[in-house]
């Protein structure tokens, strides 16, 4: 029995054994197949449109995916109750626990409305609905889109206020950016420009890499950037990587074509030989037909093909986050031989530690631009493209031989020889290193610190071959220039800040520091007569012009250092009654010695009034606040060393048998220089109602500018220079503002956003002197017409606007030709009569008001932009008819030459500065068109989203003006010049693709 007894045991051992196994796989299966489950779902705005691309993060793991174009969303999680975390940019992330459940609807809610919109402001950010300064902002989904040089052509006409032009096309020029107006005589008109915070420029990084644009207009708001501040500052913020979000990749392209919009109409070859055989006579470059047929400005330009690619990559988890980017924009110039490449990388990753308390950021950018060089140190030459219009269309690109045609006229040579015989090359390389550190002590306090290394380098090469017409025509035989400069700046902050809340009470506080200092050097050189055209300007001193003492050179170095020390207070009773104080205490390398320092007040008060218990029965009103602001903000001393006496260099002369150079004064010291001074003072309404389908903002301000910078001619001696550089002038600005956002149409399959903007500046010179600096007169004029009439254009007088234009008022023509003038006592005389005491204002070159039209319409998966701006009351000097207009001239010349002058007669008079060239300027331009549509994603699961477009720039412009453009500079104290030789503008058309991956 005992033996049976053993064996059955040990069979029932193994058996036992063998289930257990089995068990314990089973439920091991069990458990992996309860532990993970397969959750779905539909995600939607608040107005049940499906949302694609939303991010579903299992929190506190890596585990994401995303919604489709659909809004459908699918993830496998690694239990049955998890937190998922959806988010989406503009949208409030929101966490939703899955409880087991394996079908979720998830809403999203907006993130950007009155209350919660973050804006940011000096030195940190603030909910829109408590900002009591004049700000705006502007987000990536609003920015123009296609074809734009820099940052500021994102919200070209987004901004009340804020003008953005392009009046040259030049690929390689920037925007020219004005906010509210003049309120500079010497010390510029540019906004500061802080990219993440750190002082850069508009083109610190690609547009494509820009989340959003931040607008401090008024003088409350920008006196905590005290010396910096007048001209109003932009905050550029660009795209980042977020805490627990998927990993994203973002590509955005575009191929663009661009030509001239628009071009002067100069006689062709057939309208010369028809005006020769009416009879006219021609001297110089058109004495005669020589038998070609030449459209000189055809020859050297061309349709300009350019390529943009910017690829975005970012994500995180719970404690890291980055993006990176490069972005990549090159192609043609209408221009021949006007290449022009930029390549821009950036890195940025945030990490934070100890519970989330220590923050800390690493940010590197770097970027290279390379364009060819056309004129000496530029890429355009316009002397270039002058000759291209002055040209006799009846001369030959080449003669019998294959050399260039020249020929022996005054200031007149081969347009096309000039542009194939040079050779030239810029390159500009930018580097950008951040490193911040944050900690929050508590829920209260928090201290931060910042560091930025900036630099730049950038070298320069030029050469003209043996074969120019430069050797040609004045035997320079081969001429090249090599030039190289270095900039190197160091940017530090310092803030502690504190927030606490007392019942209704709500309080910030802000206290910083600020340091920043910037040297330049640079050095070039110049030679000619070259053995060989093999080098270039890479063997710049083979050439024998050292010898001959035809080669030049020289050096430089300047440095400049800003310290500051700023607070900030803001006060917010039961959201209702809203404060904010600041102050910058800020001292300059560049001011006099006994004016180091300067303090800078900013206050500003709102009441939002839609928080009243009177207001709370009014259903329709969401928003309605008042504001009020005044500060104080300054320009710093112009150049460098202006407040320290200058020499330099002189001629050579004779002294004991020896050759010494003279040192002679170049700028007299001025111990009181100081930062020009603005004083502000604003007045706002924001508004909102129907639930916000209109809403926007009204702002009035008064700006006077104090203590303005200007050169003083003073008697010497005392003085060793005949000029001093001095605050004594004072300007005045005024003007009002208008922002209207409207909604006409929401639906779930249409939508209809409306963007008007509506500004207008009235400025004064106030005065020009005081009592220790001042003018012989009470103005001075400015501007220049260039040759041959050598005159200035403007004036620029006490009492009056800057931008005067200041002429001879042409009010006939006799019969024979000769213009007739009407004097300021209101005498006619003939023109040859006239002398400078006859000149008079003819009108004036800035716009006395902006605005702009801005559509969105939206159908399922369409979108579709039309963006319109325009401006008014404003005058423009038409150089090109100035000049060319005329037929005595011995160059080529407009078709409307021949046409009678007041329908009496053709014109026979020399070229003359006279009102019948300045024209009204009024203009309407259709400025962009988009047309774009979202692509569904079936069939392509690791897409999220899939967007292609197309778009136009400078599309239309409807004025009277019978230039190529009314946009023309307004920068500068002589504004509505239209320069002859003007970089024609151009217009784009391009076709883009956006992916999320």
């Amino acid at each position: 029995m005992k033996p049976a007894t053993h064996v059955f045991k040990g069979i029932g051992v193994s058996h036992y054994k063998e289930k257990m196994l089995y068990t314990i796989l089973f439920l091991f299966v069990a458990f992996c197949s309860f532990s993970q489950q397969k959750i779905s779902g539909k995600i939607t705005d608040s107005n049940n449109f499906p949302l694609p691309g939303v991010s579903v993060l299992e929190k506190n793991t890596t585990n994401a995916s995303a919604s489709d174009f659909d809004g459908n969303f699918e993830i496998v999680t690694k239990g049955s109750n998890v937190v998922l975390v959806f988010s989406y940019i503009g949208l409030k992330s929101k966490e939703v626990r899955t409880d087991g459940k394996r079908t979720l609807n998830v809403v999203l809610e907006s993130d950007v409305n009155e209350l919660t919109e973050v804006v940011l402001i000096g030195y940190g950010s603030q909910k829109k609905g408590d900002v009591t300064s004049a700000i705006a902002s502007v987000k990536s989904a609003d920015f123009v889109q296609g074809n734009v040089r820099d940052a500021a052509q994102l919200i070209q006409g987004k901004v009340a206020g804020l003008t953005v032009s392009a009046p040259s096309g030049d690929p390689t020029e920037g925007s020219q950016i004005q906010l509210r107006g003049f309120s500079s005589i010497s010390g510029g008109s540019n906004p500061l420009v802080l990219v993440d915070g750190v002082p850069g420029s508009l083109t610190t990084v690609a547009p494509e890499d820009i989340a959003s644009i931040d607008v401090l207009k008024d003088g409350s708001a920008t006196a905590i950037y005290g010396t910096r501040g007048t001209n109003g500052v932009v905050i550029i913020t660009t795209k980042s990587g977020s805490f627990n979000s998927k990993p994203t990749i973002e590509y955005n392209g575009y191929s663009t074509v661009s030509t001239i919009s628009n071009k002067m109409n100069f006689l062709d070859a057939g309208q010369l030989r028809q005006k020769m055989a009416e009879g006219y006579t021609f001297i110089g470059a058109n004495s005669q037909d020589f038998g070609a047929d030449t459209d000189w400005l055809d020859e050297i330009t061309r349709p300009a093909i350019t390529q943009t690619h910017n690829l975005l990559f970012r994500g995180g988890n719970d404690v890291t986050n980055m993006s990176a980017s490069v972005n990549y924009k090159g192609g043609d110039g209408i221009f021949l031989k006007s290449d022009n490449t930029r390549m821009t990388g950036r890195v940025d990753v945030n990490h934070s530690m100890f519970d989330k308390r220590l923050k800390t950021n690493v940010g590197f950018i770097v970027s290279e631009q390379v364009y060819n060089a056309l004129g000496d140190g530029t890429s355009f030459n316009p002397y270039i493209y002058r000759q291209a219009l002055i040209r006799n269309p009846t001369e030959p690109i080449r003669d019998d031989a294959g050399k260039w045609y020249e020929r022996d006229v005054y200031f007149y040579d081969n347009p096309v020889g000039y542009i194939e015989e040079t050779v030239g090359e810029n390159r500009i390389r930018k580097t950008r290193f951040d490193f911040s550190m944050s900690y929050d002590f508590n829920e209260y306090f928090k201290v931060k610190g910042v560091y930025t290394r900036k630099g730049d380098s950038t070298i320069r090469g030029f050469y003209q071959t043996k074969n120019h017409v430069s050797t040609v025509k004045y035997a320079q035989d081969g001429f090249a220039t090599r030039s190289a400069e270095d900039y190197r700046g160091n940017y530090g902050e310092f803030t502690l800040d504190y927030k606490q809340s007392f019942g209704k009470h709500n309080v910030t506080a802000l206290a910083g520091y600020n340091y920043e200092d910037n040297v330049t050097e640079g050095f070039w050189a110049s030679n000619r007569r070259f053995p060989t055209d093999a080098f270039t300007y890479n063997n710049i001193g083979s050439g024998q012009g050292l010898q001959l003492g035809e080669a030049g050179m020289g050096s430089s170095k300047n440095s400049s250092t800003l310290i500051a020390f700023f607070g900030r207070m803001t006060y917010n009773y039961d959201n209702r009654y809203l404060l904010m104080a600041s102050i910058r205490h800020e001292g300059s390398s560049r001011f006099g010695e006994d004016n180091k320092w300067g303090n800078f007040p900013g206050i500003s008060v709102g009441w939002r009034l839609n928080n009243e218990s009177f207001m709370k029965d009014i259903k329709w009103i969401d928003t309605i606040k008042l504001r009020a602001g005044f500060g104080i903000t300054g320009i710093n001393a112009g150049e460098n060393y202006q407040s320290l006496s200058g020499l330099t260099y002189g001629d050579y002369f004779l002294s004991d048998g020896k050759w010494i150079r003279e040192l002679v004064p170049t700028r007299n010291a001025n111990s009181d220089l100081k930062w020009e001074k603005k004083e502000e003072l604003n007045f706002g309404l924001d508004f909102g109602f129907f639930e916000d389908r209109i809403s926007g903002a009204i702002d009035y301000y008064e700006r006077r500018t104090k203590d303005a910078l200007m050169d003083y001619s003073v008697p010497t001696p005392p003085y060793v220079y005949g000029t001093i550089k001095a605050n004594a002038a004072e300007i005045k600005n005024s003007g009002l503002e208008i922002l209207l956002n409207v909604t006409p149409i929401k639906t779930s399959n249409f939508s209809w956003v409306a963007n008007l903007t509506y500004s207008t500046n009235i400025n004064k010179v106030v005065s020009l002197s005081n009592d220790k600096f001042q003018l012989t007169n009470n103005f001075f004029d400015t501007g220049y017409t260039g040759e041959p009439i050598q005159i200035s254009t403007h004036r620029v007088q006490e009492g009056q606007p800057i931008g005067n234009f200041f002429g001879l008022k042409s009010v006939d023509i006799t019969d024979d030709g000769i213009w007739i003038i009407e004097t300021p006592d209101g005498r006619r005389i003939p023109a040859t009569q006239a002398t400078t005491e006859d000149r008079q204002v003819l009108g004036n070159g800035l716009p006395k008001s902006y605005y702009s039209i801005n559509n969105t319409l939206r159908y399922k998966s369409w979108d579709f932009n039309v963006n319109l701006r325009g401006a008014r009351d404003y005058q423009i000097l038409n150089f090109s008819r100035m000049y060319y207009e005329n037929p005595t001239i011995a160059y080529n010349t407009l078709d409307t030459a021949y046409d009678k002058v007041y329908g009496k007669a053709v014109l026979n008079d020399v070229q003359r500065y006279v009102s019948y060239y300045v024209e009204d300027g009024d203009f309407l331009k259709i400025d962009n068109i988009t047309i774009g549509f979202t692509l569904p994603n079936a069939g392509f699961k690791f897409i999220d989203t899939l967007r292609i477009y197309a778009t136009g720039n400078n599309l239309a412009t409807f004025t009277k003006y019978k230039g190529i453009d009314p946009e023309v500079n307004r920068d500068g104290l002589f504004p509505g010049n239209d320069d002859r030789d003007k970089y024609p503008s151009t217009r784009s058309f391009s076709i883009g693709l956006n992916i999320t991956l």
